[in-house]
């Protein structure tokens, strides 16, 4: 079973990010479950999601303490809550910055593991005229990871998004060819 934690901000699309990794996980004949971790907060508070994705049934229902892959939407959240918690070892590190590797290394308290980065939010903006990240960053998450088939999550888009989908697979496509990966 692969576990993935996502950080990001109420109304930048963390839990819809969730939702959609499992989906195409679902439509590939694989066992998903995706659910949020937030209380009373606002838009723009620090929020989590979680999914899991296994060949087997998933028979948890916990949150996830120990993830495989955590993706942060929001550039400042490395800097108010340390998102490498409980990481897993040989585990992934997906981030939305236009930092450089040991910038980025350094704000994650020396992680040395495997890192992937791309400008979501430069993207967002130029694709779809708002910083919401949760499209552009599953790009970086599908390049990273493989996890789930990019045919798959543009499905999912497609069906979750409509007339706007088209617009989101071209930040999702964008986030694959622009994300470095650090290894």
């Amino acid at each position: 079973m692969i576990e993935v934690r996502l950080h990001g901000r109420g109304g930048q699309g963390a839990v819809t990010s969730a939702e959609l990794i499992a989906i195409s996980a679902i439509n590939q004949d694989k066992y998903a479950q995706a659910f949020p971790s937030f209380g009373p907060e606002r838009r723009g508070a620090p929020v989590m999601a979680f999914v899991r994705v296994s060949e087997e049934r998933i028979h948890t229902r916990e949150k996830v303490y120990t993830p495989d892959i955590v993706v942060v939407l929001d550039p400042s959240l490395p800097t108010i809550v340390n998102v490498t918690d409980g990481l897993k070892e040989n585990g992934w590190v997906i981030l939305n910055s236009h930092k450089d590797e040991k910038e980025l290394r350094e704000i994650l308290g020396g992680y040395q593991g495997k890192l992937a980065v791309v400008d979501a939010t430069k993207i967002a903006m130029e694709e779809l005229g708002l910083p919401i990240t949760n499209t552009t960053m599953l790009g970086a998450f599908l390049k990273a990871t493989h996890l789930v088939d990019q045919k798959f999550l543009e499905e999912a888009l497609e069906h979750r998004f409509g007339r706007l989908a088209e617009k989101n697979k071209a930040a999702m496509a964008r986030a694959i060819k622009e994300t470095k990966l650090y290894t």
